[in-house]
């Protein structure tokens, strides 16, 4: 009986076989790709190690019930696999059978792996695809997970224990019976395959050439029109060669020497006769190779002069690295440009990045045809220092996040699926893409996720003494059926609230808070009379809003009760020519903010923002007498990490006669609030509002139907 051994390192990188496919593909059955790559091979046989080159068994922390001394005999009859089923998806249930998942109420999948075992033929041969360090590590990630399970009856995911990850070292009819040989494998639903580098010569498809059935692939190569939407995952080329590597830290705020470095191995003569144009377009293109009469070294690279310089350290001198394709898709370099902090120029058409699922690569990233890669400067020239800068971060997020480690993405990957199978437990796109800034104040997790209906919500009215459209906003308030309490925040000190015996019959309670200073920030001060979660705070002047708006705004905010939920919005927007912020009150689709003179928040943040808000800000605000809303929408945003949001299409509030009156009405007002925005930025050291283009409408509120069946009603349309 032999044991199971695993092997170096084979997932190599394929920096070196970088043949072009598509329009300008070049066949490999020409004599002279045969001789380039049989050079290759010989040059690569350090990283390439196949069955032959075996090495000692690699241990890994692999739990006792993994190592099986079990061996199975496949014959020639053995039954293999049926083809891969390219109509799988997600929502297909004959290919992915989600009952098996959600035992015990937990929102989080069961993954069982496969015990190890050897496969032989019928004539003794071992027959079982050679295991590298790389699978077994991605093994031992998955058995040390919360989503491990020993138990394959109640699992939810069921991973074999085949390397796959390189499809030049696996026998595809062989590797198709021992699937097919699997106990539980039951045409392959709720399998999850690992596969970096799919295809081989000549013709290096864009997926695991394997037959799979119905088995979900997490691949390194999808293409566009390969990959099975809602049910692959694409995952990236992990390049093993950086293991060990440390790159000095380098800040994202730096200038780089080059704007543009291509440092592939093997480009093709037709990419190389490309960037040869654009270096002479430019002196900070700088374009790298093998270096040529010496032992193939993947740690150095040489320029045109012969100078060697050492690799992936000179990629940190760079702004933009190119990553162009090559007979696959997926490429390593990526992993190398993303280690040394460089923005990718992904040259790959149809190529489906790494995790593109959850991770927006538009921050990260940049695309470009192959066709457009005489153009690439025109493309970069046009992105802005704060831009470059924003995408190095997030560059380096990800790196550090998702593709650092083997373990890094094997959790990516599980999570990905994970979130696809409970989706009500889902990270949000903000989980996945944020930055955590460590400035802000902790994220209160103790809000609920949904708010409860039972004590509605409180009206807190901010006047001084606009007693008529007070009394308006009272009445108006008054019908809405989830008020719990109306509080009068009455702001002047000079004149007395008009007696009780004067104030409109709402059925509701009606308390009056007289102030001893006046100051916009009493609107937001935890008073003890609010006994609601929920508070609606409102202007006196707001007349315009009907009922029915109010009390969806106040269903809006139960779904999101760690979000301000308002009615006016406002923007704010970078001007390049003053290389400040602006605030913007022009009617617009996006938003960063909405004003507090008609919005729903959580009392949790009146208390943030009566003693929590950062150096002087709330002094500031009581001093000019201005943008005690625009603070407010910083401390949310700056907090949760999530915008505002705008609910029904009204954009008129204030009464008519009011405008004269109203202090906003002044310019040196709007004025004056763009300063806001940019002393806040001082005090926050950054900008945390969020423009987004999003607004919460009810259900048939364009539908023209009878009102009896539409909830909500009355909605103003301006």
């Amino acid at each position: 009986m032999k044991s199971t051994q695993s092997i170096g390192s084979h997932l190599v990188a394929e920096h070196n076989l970088q043949t072009v496919m598509g329009k300008r593909k070049w066949s490999f059955c020409s004599m002279a790709g045969i001789c380039f790559v049989a050079f290759i091979f010989v040059n690569l046989g350090i990283w390439w190690l196949g069955p032959s080159w075996r090495a000692a068994s690699y241990t890994r922390d692999l739990p006792p019930e993994l190592l099986s001394h079990e061996s199975v005999m496949l014959t020639s009859d053995s039954t293999p696999a049926n083809p891969r089923d390219s109509n799988c998806t997600f929502h297909n249930f004959t290919c992915l059978e989600v009952y098996h998942c959600g035992y015990d109420d937990k929102s989080v999948i069961s993954v069982y792996i496969y015990p190890i075992q050897q496969y032989y033929d019928e004539h003794g041969v071992d027959i079982t695809p050679p295991m590298t360090r790389e699978f077994q590590e991605i093994l031992r990630t998955i058995s040390q997970s919360p989503f491990y399970s020993k138990d394959p009856e109640r699992a939810c995911l069921f991973i074999p224990s085949v390397d796959l990850l390189n499809q030049h070292w696996i026998r595809p009819a062989q590797v198709s019976k021992i699937l097919a040989s699997l106990k539980w494998w039951n045409s392959g639903k709720n399998h999850l395959l690992f596969n970096m580098l799919p295809g081989t010569a000549p013709d290096f498809v864009n997926y695991l050439g394997v037959n799979t059935d119905k088995a979900m692939v997490a691949g390194g190569g999808f293409s566009s029109i390969t990959y099975r939407r809602t049910f692959d995952v694409s995952i990236p080329v992990y390049n093993p060669l950086l293991e060990g590597v440390e790159l000095p830290a380098k800040s994202h705020l730096e200038d780089r020497k080059w704007l543009l470095i291509s440092s592939q191995f093997g480009l093709n003569v037709v990419y190389k006769a490309e960037l040869q144009s654009v270096v002479a377009k430019d002196n900070k293109v700088f374009l790298l190779d093998r270096c040529k009469g010496t032992p193939l070294n993947y740690s150095v690279r040489c320029d045109q002069l012969g100078q060697e310089h050492l690799y992936p350290n000179i990629l940190q001198d760079a702004t933009f690295c190119l990553v162009i394709r090559g007979n696959r898709l997926g490429q390593p370099t990526l992993m190398d440009v993303m280690m040394a902090g460089c923005i990718p120029v992904v040259v790959a058409d149809g190529y489906l990045m790494p995790f593109h699922e959850v991770l927006d690569w538009t921050r990260a990233s940049i695309h470009l045809k192959e066709q457009h890669l005489p153009d690439v400067l025109d493309v970069l020239n046009k992105y802005s220092p704060e831009r470059i800068q924003d995408m190095r971060r997030q560059v380096y997020y990800y790196w550090q996040r998702y593709f650092k480690s083997l373990s890094d993405m094997t959790l990516a990957t599980l999570q990905i699926v994970n979130d696809r199978i409970f989706p009500f437990h889902a990270r949000s796109y903000d989980q996945w893409n944020e930055l955590l800034n460590r400035k802000a104040v902790k994220n209160p997790l103790f809000l609920p996720l949904r708010a409860p209906k039972s004590l509605g919500f409180t009206a807190v009215i901010l006047t001084y003494d606009r007693v008529d459209s007070l009394f308006q906003v009272v009445r108006q308030v008054g019908k809405v059926p989830s008020l719990s309490k109306i509080i009068v925040v009455w702001n002047n000190q000079e004149v007395a609230p008009p007696p009780m015996s004067q104030w409109p019959n709402t059925g509701k309670p009606i308390k009056v808070i007289t102030t001893k200073f006046n100051r916009l920030s009493n609107r937001f001060f935890p008073y003890d009379e609010i006994e609601t979660e929920c508070i609606l705070a409102l202007d006196d002047d707001i007349v315009m809003l009907t009922p029915d708006e109010m009390e969806f705004g106040y269903e809006v905010w139960r779904e999101h009760p760690d979000r301000l939920v308002g009615y006016p919005s406002r923007l704010h927007l970078w001007q390049n020519s003053t290389q400040s912020y602006s605030y913007e009150s022009e009617w617009m689709n996006a938003i960063s903010m909405v004003l507090t003179g008609a919005a729903f928040h959580h009392k949790y943040f009146s208390f943030m923002y009566t003693y929590s808000m950062p150096g002087n800000l709330k002094q500031w605000v009581d001093k000019h007498i201005n943008c005690e809303d625009i603070a407010m929408n910083f401390l949310v945003t700056n907090v949760t990490g999530k915008a505002p949001i705008k609910v029904v299409p009204r954009k008129k509030f204030k009464c008519p006669e009011c405008v004269k009156e109203m202090l906003s009405a002044d310019m040196s007002h709007m004025v004056e609030r763009s300063e806001c925005i940019n002393h806040f930025v001082e005090l926050y050291g950054a900008m945390p509002l969020k423009p987004v283009e999003f607004r919460c409408d009810p259900v048939l509120y364009k539908d023209k139907l009878p009102g009896v069946l539409k909830k909500f009603k009355d909605l103003g349309v301006l």
